[in-house]
């Protein structure tokens, strides 16, 4: 691993984090596509409110077994650069085959199979920001990564391009155009970004075993919040646009700007979130950013008011999205091994994708065939309040608060 005197120059650092958020963003782009596409296509393809939750869920697994195993093997191996090219390129192919589908089950494998490709995108950039980036501005750095490019792609602008395409050529197009820039990103993380140096066995080995890391109270408890909130965001992207049209009667045209405002959100608090939490310290910024996403489902149930303000709410209610990196990677390679980041990133983000994103889009679907289709969004509601709780638990791990503590 790099020490601090052995680290590339600030531009190259700062090229690697924004080229890896462009990729991950376009990933995102291809994620979310089908739930700002779904109002499209569920009725032509017939599908029940429990199937749409079925589609979002099958993702979510392959994505987490796919990052429980690409992160160890990273780790493994210290292979970085291939391992992400190979997959932004499978992510492509199975977006483009999403355009094809004609029945349930075609789009349910395709579905299975972009999760697979993607899934071990982000546990694999993690591990080379951690290589190349400064300690003391790994917060924002990771914030960047994981949340700049995937929001402002993959939430903002995905339905504002995606609906009036839909609209206009029908939603197959949709999926045809999400499946071209992530090969522009291949190319480039391929031919400008290099391997990581490896360093001796000595300094490479981490000082705790995966079963020590693991039982380490932070990243329990980040796989708890992963959980909980990775239920959040995956039941909101599955619903929401469902229950603006459906519900609110909005038209689609509205829900995609609705929308778009979480991606704005998010992007801007990408940078912002982190950067406040490498000042202020984590588990603060824990608290009060899940507190803020009680008020996204409320407003959207309740509030009656002008479109502006309903937007203003979604706004600030998507705040929570900045800890995302936070808890997924920072918090748990803080509070372990550096040196075991991936790997980390991959439990605790699959821990999420699993228990979270596979459960709480077919429970939330199911409900919603029960009792209509505020109950997913009154999970939301449950979900955030139990982050909460379990971010009070957080020990401190921010390098600038421990050290002014420490003094």
């Amino acid at each position: 691993m790099n020490t601090p005197t052995q680290r590339s120059s600030g531009g190259y650092q700062t090229w690697i984090v924004l080229l890896l958020s462009l990729n991950f963003g376009i990933l995102f782009f291809d994620r979310n596509a089908l739930n700002f596409l779904m109002p499209f296509v569920q009725p032509d393809l017939k599908f029940s409110n429990t199937q749409v939750g079925i589609l979002s869920s099958a993702l979510s697994l392959t994505w987490a077994l796919s990052g429980f195993a690409v992160g160890r093997v990273s780790d493994k191996l210290g292979s970085r650069k291939p391992i992400i090219v190979i997959a932004t390129i499978a992510f492509c192919i199975c977006s483009f085959v999403s355009g094809l589908a004609h029945s349930f089950i075609m789009l349910l494998g395709a579905r299975l199979l972009m999760g697979a490709a993607e899934g071990g995108v982000m546990p694999v950039s993690h591990s080379l920001i951690v290589a190349e980036v400064a300690p003391e501005r790994r917060g924002l750095a990771m914030g960047v990564a994981q949340n700049l490019g995937s929001n402002l792609l993959g939430s903002a602008l995905a339905p504002l391009l995606l609906v009036p395409l839909a609209i206009a050529f029908g939603w197959r197009y949709g999926f045809y155009l999400a499946a071209v820039p992530g090969l522009v990103t291949a190319a480039l993380i391929w031919f400008t970004l290099r391997e990581p140096p490896t360093a001796d066995n000595a300094e490479a080995a981490p000082t705790v075993s995966l079963g020590e890391a693991f039982a380490n109270r932070n990243v329990l408890l980040c796989a708890a919040i992963a959980v909980l909130l990775v239920s959040y965001l995956v039941v909101c992207w599955t619903f929401m646009p469902l229950f603006l049209t459906k519900v609110r009667g909005f038209s689609p045209d509205t829900m995609s700007w609705l929308m778009a405002t979480l991606g704005i959100s998010a992007g801007i608090g990408s940078f912002v979130v982190p950067a406040i939490s490498d000042a202020i310290g984590r588990k603060p910024v824990f608290v009060i950013a899940s507190l803020l996403g009680l008020i996204l489902p409320l407003g959207a149930i309740y509030f009656s008011g002008p479109m502006a303000v309903l937007a203003g709410i979604f706004f600030l209610g998507w705040a929570l999205n900045g800890i995302f990196p936070l808890f997924m990677a920072t918090v748990p390679a803080e509070s372990v091994d550096p040196r075991l980041t991936a790997t980390l990133t991959g439990i605790v983000m699959g821990t999420g994708e699993v228990l979270g994103g596979v459960l709480s889009p077919f429970a939330a679907g199911a409900a919603a065939d029960i009792y209509g289709l505020s109950a997913p969004l009154w999970l939301m509601c449950g979900l955030t309040m139990l982050a909460v709780l379990c971010s009070l638990g957080l020990k401190e791990t921010a390098p600038r608060v421990v050290a002014r503590r420490s003094n």
